[in-house]
């Protein structure tokens, strides 16, 4: 592995995320009884499972250093990033190039480690789990069932604004606000940048006539290492569940900064059936081979089939 360029003198609040987390220990039951055997995070937008885009993008963003946090049924996920030697010697001997650099891209975007979370006990839980392996460093976490466009910068943002700021860092999206009962919503400042919000607060799941603002948190963060503690500290709440915005909640109201930044470009959420539809027909559709075809089938179906 190459040698990361933070030091343990580097003041900590400059210290730049060198690690990413991904919590990928749930059931997924939306999507039962397909998940009972196959992980929901290795399911294929088009030919390239949904993890894969998740670690690409960790990846693009200079985090080379990826934990899955795994459980039960869940080794095929760490399966697909390990070499594929027969397959590769199979392709290279028919001449299929464009499938061979397709095979060997997952084992070549990032090193992945794997720790097991012992009980589906919250998203809480799941990030306190990767303590030994981020130590005290400040590191990302991406949810594994939402991603952006490849090359896409906000998590490239979002580990510059931490670098600065120090922190926590979050993501935001704008919803209606009839939708606000349904998520995590922020109460927020500007500041003198563009979509870049000081966070004075977060509610879960308010009320609409209670709701601060209609900003909900979406599945990228970029944390200090001092969010252990406080997942430490933090009782279970709903379900028995350890979350991860009672324990962000807590460094903020002991004084630590949170930021924010309002993402207004596409985000591709696969964790339900009809989010996960609309990424594979979205990114099926920009595909330079299966595209042109594609989109006619679409036109033709809606027009003759749904009309």
């Amino acid at each position: 592995m190459s040698e990361q360029p933070n030091t343990p003198s580097a003041p900590a609040a400059h210290r730049r995320a060198v690690k990413a987390v991904i919590p990928a220990a749930g059931m997924a039951t939306r999507f039962l009884p397909a998940t009972k055997a196959v992980p929901k995070e290795l399911f294929p937008v088009v030919d390239r499972p949904v993890l894969e885009y998740i670690v690409g993008e960790a990846a693009s963003a200079g985090i080379r250093d990826v934990l899955l946090v795994t459980g039960k049924g869940k080794t095929a996920m760490v399966d697909h990033f390990d070499r594929r030697a027969d397959a590769e010697e199979r392709l290279l001997a028919k001449g299929d190039l464009v499938r061979l650099a397709a095979v060997r891209r997952p084992e070549e975007l990032a090193d992945i480690y794997t720790c097991r979370q012992p009980e589906p006990l919250g998203l809480g839980h799941a990030v306190g789990c990767a303590e030994s392996h981020v130590g005290d460093q400040p590191f990302a976490v991406l949810l594994a069932d939402e991603f952006t466009d490849e090359g896409d910068p906000l998590l490239s943002d979002m580990i510059e604004l931490q670098a600065q700021k120090g922190g926590i860092v979050l993501a935001f999206i704008e919803v209606p606000w009839e939708e606000v009962s349904r998520y995590g919503v922020a109460s927020v400042e500007p500041t003198d940048v563009e979509d870049v919000v000081r966070v004075t607060g977060l509610v879960e799941k308010p009320a609409r006539e209670d709701a601060p603002s209609n900003l909900i948190v979406v599945g990228r963060y970029v944390l200090p290492s001092t969010i252990f503690e406080a997942i430490r500290k933090t009782e279970p709440g709903a379900g028995g569940e350890i979350q991860l915005t009672d324990a962000m909640v807590r460094l903020l109201d002991e004084g630590t900064p949170v930021h924010g930044i309002v993402f207004r470009r596409i985000r591709h959420d696969t964790g339900q059936p009809v989010g996960y539809l609309q990424a594979l027909v979205r990114l099926a559709c920009q595909r330079e081979d299966i595209g042109p075809e594609l989109r006619g089938w679409l036109k033709n179906f809606v027009n003759t089939e749904l009309s």
